[in-house]
């Protein structure tokens, strides 16, 4: 066998391997959100969150977030943390406001790994945090997809 041919059959075998792929846990999202929350108390409301709960491909998921806020100089939306619990790195999406941004809403698109939950976390000008989450199922993963 070529050398050639020998390397690609080598790293096919490499990638297809079960030990190869990397894989998050659910106490891997856990922790990002214990990071980013601290010892603070969360309340669950407050944030509209829009996932999918069926996605053909996992490469490019269309979300949408908005915080209810009226975004003043002294109650306003200063970041909002998408954490997905299945992606080898959980913390997928920050996006920081100021009272300038005048709405406190984003919509992106984001790689999911597998079926999964997705949390969103919302911090206000005055250290509250607020959550919710969405399930999804993926019927084509992404991040760990070998090409």
């Amino acid at each position: 066998m070529s050398s050639r041919r020998l390397f690609i059959s080598s790293m096919t075998a490499i990638c297809l391997s079960p030990w190869h792929r990397a894989q998050a846990s659910t106490s891997d999202a856990q922790q990002v959100i214990s990071k980013i929350i601290g010892n603070q108390s969360v309340k669950t409301g407050r944030i509209y969150f829009e996932l999918p709960p069926l996605v053909e491909n996992g490469n490019l998921v269309a979300v949408k977030c908005a915080v209810q806020s009226p975004m003043t100089a002294n109650d306003y939306v200063k970041v909002i943390h998408m954490i997905a619990e299945g992606n080898p790195l959980p913390n997928v999406v920050s996006c920081y406001f100021t009272p300038l941004s005048g709405k406190a809403e984003f919509s992106t698109r984001i790689r999911l790994a597998d079926s999964q939950r997705v949390w969103v976390l919302a911090q206000m000008s005055n250290g509250e945090f607020w959550r919710t989450s969405a399930d999804t199922v993926v019927t084509l993963s992404a991040c760990t997809e070998m090409i």
